[in-house]
């Protein structure tokens, strides 16, 4: 059986200022606030930068804020006592006086339970505040003949399975759906390689079942999230992910705010025109990006240069025949450039300049990262400001459920991300 789940007693683990205090950022302007809005927003603002930064220190904050360091210990010491904060060791070379403790989330607090919804594919796992991942559930079935009800029900199981492991009661469960979505009504709006999940209103379902608020987004910002919180994106106030896979898809982080669309839309850089009058895409449009530079023109392309295994072939396998085979190397400079046109794309219009690559293509070799880097740079019109990053994405399960989760943590902690 399993144990009780016993909710932190602390109001503050869910609502930092007890939610009396305006849950946007209208105290920004010109207002006169209460004393409980200003702890209020104070608080926010700690934990804001805590996110933003990592295990940050009392003195640290202080220096930051401009502020006293009584001033930040009387926002942060109820934090501390209603579980929420933790102070870890001391870190670095000890110098005069006492040594600076960090302070960061207590891995003790109450987690989130993520969702990673894909065509024929469902992870659940649950996350804490640190970032933590365990009671990770994970099935795969074949699609052919399987409607809305089959996906509900074994979300349904993953996601029971895993809330049987949480270590305290959860936050909530926030869901990274590799298709089109409505984030404000919580929706599938469609899916290409899984067109019978269209029109799921799958928040309101799962908030029902489970009795626990649940927030839906696109796949790759879900990712982005992830890198922005725990990976190379922390600190960076502009980058983007791109998701090269059976599909392709985007996600942008532009001067310290995710891009979002109207309804949650943005992000579907696969439906990119590179080509008007190339092959007809999965959307029905012609010459998308995605006819280009997914793994099933990867496989197409390589049957009909004669390479063997050609349906099964992927991006890593491809890298690594590529240091023998002339044939193999000729298609890996071919999928390299077509990637490169999207991002150089990408680039000229919205300079981010610093990308992360996820999906099957992350991974490949250094080869292919080297070429795509030479194809993005040649593409791209020079800029005296615009020093380009691409890397290849690491540990994507993980980041996949740590942003999914991260959009629970936001709405509860009414940080930005």
């Amino acid at each position: 059986m399993a144990r009780e789940l016993r909710p932190m007693t602390a109001n503050a683990l869910t609502q930092p200022g007890g939610g009396n205090g305006p849950a946007n950022d209208q105290e920004d302007g010109f207002s006169i606030f209460s004393a409980s809005q200003i702890g209020e927003s104070n608080k926010r603002r700690l934990l804001q930068t805590l996110f933003d930064r990592g295990p940050t220190s009392r003195a640290e904050l202080a220096r930051l804020s401009d502020t006293k360091r009584t001033t930040i210990s009387g926002i942060v010491q109820p934090l501390i006592d209603g579980g929420l904060l933790v102070e870890e060791a001391p870190r670095g070379k000890r110098g005069v006086g006492k040594p600076a403790r960090p302070l960061w989330f207590s891995p003790d607090a109450a987690p989130v339970c993520a969702v990673n919804l894909m065509p024929g594919r469902i992870q659940t796992a649950m996350v804490s505040l640190v970032g933590e991942t365990y009671g990770l559930q994970r099935t795969a079935f074949d699609q052919s003949g399987v409607g809305q009800q089959h996906y509900v029900d074994a979300l349904n199981a993953c996601i029971s399975k895993s809330l049987e492991q949480a270590r305290a009661a959860p936050l909530g469960i926030g869901i990274a759906v590799g298709g089109m979505i409505d984030p404000t009504t919580g929706s599938i709006v469609a899916m290409n390689l899984a067109p019978e999940l269209a029109g799921l209103d799958l928040a309101h379902r799962l908030g029902q079942t489970f009795g626990l608020t649940t927030i839906i987004d696109h796949h790759p910002r879900a990712i982005l999230l992830g890198e922005r919180w725990f990976g190379v994106g922390r600190g960076l106030k502009d980058f983007a992910v791109i998701y090269a896979d059976e599909v392709l898809g985007c996600s942008l982080y532009l001067n310290g705010q995710p891009f979002v669309g109207p309804h949650g839309s943005g992000g579907e850089l696969g439906h990119m025109i590179v080509d008007v009058g190339g092959e007809v895409c999965t959307c029905g449009k012609r010459g998308c990006w995605e006819t280009i530079a997914t793994l099933p023109w990867l496989r197409r392309r390589a049957g009909t240069m004669g390479m063997a295994d050609a349906a099964g072939l992927d991006v890593p396998e491809l890298s690594a025949r590529a240091e023998t085979d002339p044939t193999a190397e000729r298609l890996l400079e071919d999928y390299a450039r077509n990637l490169a046109v999207g991002i150089a794309n990408l680039q000229t219009l919205l300079m981010p300049c610093n990308y992360v690559i996820f999906g099957n293509a992350a991974g490949a070799s250094q080869r292919l990262l080297d070429r795509i880097r030479h194809h993005v740079g040649a593409l791209s019109p020079p800029h005296p400001s615009a020093v380009i990053d691409i890397r290849f994405g690491r540990d994507q399960e993980v980041t996949t459920l740590r942003g999914a989760a991260g959009l629970i943590i936001a709405d509860k902690l009414r940080i930005a991300y």
